[in-house]
């Protein structure tokens, strides 16, 4: 395991300075947040560091990585948080404050293209290709190598990627767009945990 990637237990350390602007991102055992549980949380403060949190099942007890996500001073940026807020608040009952999004950026920045996927963007702005082959697997039990690459791409590389997508955002005039939006996440969010899943916007 690269020394950039720490693996922790229940909870992150109590003397861990992550700073004010930190990428996160959720592994679950499906799709339906229900059914499946969360079993990983892993946070980079953009310095190419990923720290990754496998929650005891049994309680959910991670009150420092619960401060961090409710903390309003630290901005935190997801790619589809859309689904990984869901799981944090079902499953370690806190609010996660002060988001960013890149996937809804990409959306409204990006409209030469219809892929806004994580690994498109990565390949756009970084110039890195990543292997997305541990996306459906098991993170319910004793994690690989492989699996711990993995869950540390999807959150590395986000703070230049969101860096990337403001700039575009700004140029065309749709960063206003993209903050509203982002007022709305929360309650996207309480939508899909009253099972509403549908656009209630259309017809």
């Amino acid at each position: 395991m690269s020394n950039k990637i720490q693996l922790h237990k229940n909870d992150l350390p109590d003397d861990l300075n992550l700073g004010n602007i930190i990428a996160v991102d959720g592994e679950f055992m499906g799709l339906n947040v229900r059914r499946d549980p969360l079993c990983l949380i892993q946070i980079s403060s953009g310095n190419s560091d990923a720290h990754i949190v496998q929650l005891n099942r049994q309680n959910y007890n991670a009150p420092n990585l619960v401060k961090i996500l409710n903390d309003k001073k630290i901005t935190k940026i997801f790619h589809y948080g859309r689904a990984d807020i869901a799981y944090i608040k079902y499953y370690l009952k806190t609010e996660t404050n002060n988001i960013l999004d890149t996937k809804i950026a990409s959306k409204l920045a990006r409209s030469y293209s219809d892929n806004h996927s994580l690994k498109v963007l990565i390949k756009e702005f970084i110039n890195i290709d990543i292997s997305k082959q541990f996306q459906s697997s098991d993170f319910g039990g004793e994690l690989t190598p492989s699996q711990l690459k993995y869950c540390a791409n999807d959150v590395i590389y986000l703070h230049k990627i969101h860096q990337e997508l403001e700039k575009i955002l700004v140029r065309e005039n749709r960063i206003k767009l993209y903050e509203d939006c982002l007022k709305f996440i929360q309650t996207r969010i309480e939508l899909d945990l009253a099972l509403f899943k549908d656009d209630i916007w259309s017809h």
